[in-house]
């Protein structure tokens, strides 16, 4: 398997059960030797009292990175956590910010933080947002609509230093059949009427079928030549809908995905859809963002 060469993490702590599945996901990855790991705890001005217990924290987490043999540093910063944190790994050119998708004082039902939904949407690097509990990475699921940013994903992954044995599978979900619209006049202006397509008319279905299956073949070659045998899989539907169901019915534990995919005139894929995974997904997920330009 080809991997990084060099993985420079940038890690948010809070003390959650969060960001301790987070600890144990990084163990648990077949890091390079030269791994960098820099853990990160931003506090506010009325938490100044706590830093005595932030740098406990702070140290007790480095102790359990250090057993998987990268170096650890440190850092207890004043701030806004989410800018903190996207600011840091900028300066230390992280090429993976790792955080938990909710902090201690997450509103019950909510699946998703602050902190976490303003680091996805505005960091340039990959985002790993790790939901507890953590239960290991047995298996991935890399969702992908042939955009560029699904692209660099695929990519992405093929270089991510995942456990041996890993069940990778690769989706593509291709859009529902669409009602066909008519339009008929009548007094004062035209109506709108939608009816349903023959059901003898399935030429659209069948190429964009085709299409999906090329797509996965693509991926899964792309993903092969990195050492990574992968099981396409393509479905039908709403894609949130259809993706996040397969994650609940398969027991995914990483979903992997571009930041955003194809407009929404070119593909069914588009960006509210990560967002969509990132909110209602019950398993971890690895948002990757391709090369930014300046």
């Amino acid at each position: 398997m080809t991997s990084i060469k060099r993985l420079n993490i940038l890690m948010a702590d809070d003390s959650s059960e969060h960001a301790w599945s987070a600890v144990e996901l990084i163990r648990d990855l077949s890091l390079p030797p030269k791994t960098r790991v820099m853990v990160l705890r931003v506090f506010t001005p009325g938490q100044i009292s706590a830093i005595p217990d932030f740098e406990r924290s702070l140290e007790k987490t480095k102790q359990h990175l250090q057993y998987a043999g990268v170096k650890v540093e440190t850092e207890l910063i004043l701030g806004s956590p989410a800018e903190k944190i996207i600011e840091v790994a900028k300066h230390k050119k992280s090429n993976l910010i790792v955080l938990g998708a909710k902090g201690l004082r997450a509103t019950l039902g909510i699946l998703l933080g602050g902190v976490a939904q303003q680091v996805v949407e505005y960091a340039h690097d990959p985002v790993l947002i790790v939901r507890a509990p953590y239960l290991g990475l047995k298996r991935i699921l890399l969702v992908t609509d042939g955009s560029a940013s699904s692209q660099y994903a695929a990519q992405y992954l093929g270089k991510f230093p995942m456990p041996e044995k890993v069940d990778v599978r690769v989706m593509h979900v291709i859009p529902p059949p669409q009602p066909l619209l008519t339009m008929e006049p009548h007094l004062g202006g035209w109506q709108t009427v939608y009816l349903p397509p023959p059901e003898t008319d399935s030429t659209l279905e069948g190429k964009q079928e085709q299409k999906g299956q090329a797509l996965l073949k693509r991926t899964c070659g792309l993903l092969q030549r990195h050492g990574i045998s992968a099981t396409p899989v393509l479905k039908q539907g709403d894609a949130a809908t259809e993706i996040i169901d397969y994650v609940k019915a398969n027991e995914i534990n990483l979903i992997v995905a571009g930041s955003l995919g194809l407009s929404q005139l070119q593909s069914w894929w588009v960006g509210s859809v990560s967002r969509k995974l990132i909110h209602y997904s019950n398993c971890s997920v690895l948002m990757v963002r391709g090369p930014q330009k300046e």
